[in-house]
């Protein structure tokens, strides 16, 4: 009896070490995720070649009030397509921005390497009654950090409501005048034309284009550009 009890706890002994120093090898992955985690990554996506039209703005550039598809640089960048022009449209138009408010941000127009850059913005500073000499110190300071980075602007014109008064309004549509003058940009005098004051065009806020009013716009900024893509 005794020989046993001693047989039998010297095998326990035995067995135990043996377990500590043989730990269980893990199971078998399934099949499937075996092959899951042996599945190449997928190649990264090739980059776009094609040369950079950046829209810089506000509301107006944003498509505020519009469908998606629907504002003027979405519209630019299908009739170029059409015309089988190899340029990709960047939109960043920030709904609210004004000329400080992109002064912040030229960083990332500079980022997409444009080769031309249409410029929009300032309706904001004149709506919030903003000295004019600080919207036309912010638009200078954009167009000259534009132009260092070898892209091609063009300035797109604003206007203000009636109720500003004649003389503050010819004021301000006067200082992109100056500023396209001295920098040798492509100036639209007024991107709004035909479109502002046009019901048919406009949303109800008199302020920003319709989705008709947005085809005139493209229709306006697509035959200034089009010298400039030859």
């Amino acid at each position: 009896m005794l020989r046993f009890c001693l047989t039998a706890s010297l095998t326990a002994t035995v067995a135990l070490l043996c377990g500590c120093g043989n730990p269980e090898k893990p199971a078998p992955k399934p099949a499937a995720q075996a092959a899951t985690a042996a599945a190449p990554a997928p190649p990264p996506a090739a980059a776009d070649a094609r040369r950079a039209i950046v829209c810089f703005g506000d509301s107006i550039t944003a498509g505020f009030g519009l469908d998606a598809g629907q504002s003027f640089p979405d519209l630019l960048q299908q009739d170029l397509d059409r015309r089988t022009l190899r340029y990709r449209v960047v939109n960043l138009g920030v709904s609210g921005d004004t000329t400080q408010d992109g002064l912040a941000r030229v960083f990332m127009a500079l980022a997409e390497k444009p080769a031309i850059v249409l410029l929009e913005l300032g309706g904001n500073d004149g709506l919030r009654g903003i000295p004019l000499s600080i919207t036309q110190a912010n638009l200078a300071q954009m167009i000259e950090q534009f132009q260092g980075a070898g892209a091609r602007v063009v300035l797109a014109g604003m206007s203000l409501p009636p109720n500003y008064g004649p003389a503050f309004i010819q004021k301000f549509e006067a200082l992109y005048k100056s500023l396209a003058a001295k920098y040798r940009v492509t100036l639209i005098p007024f991107l709004l034309e035909g479109v502002g004051a046009h019901d048919e065009f406009m949303q109800r806020d008199g302020l920003h284009p319709n989705a008709a009013g947005a085809r005139q716009v493209e229709a306006l900024v697509m035959r200034t550009l089009t010298p400039l893509l030859k």
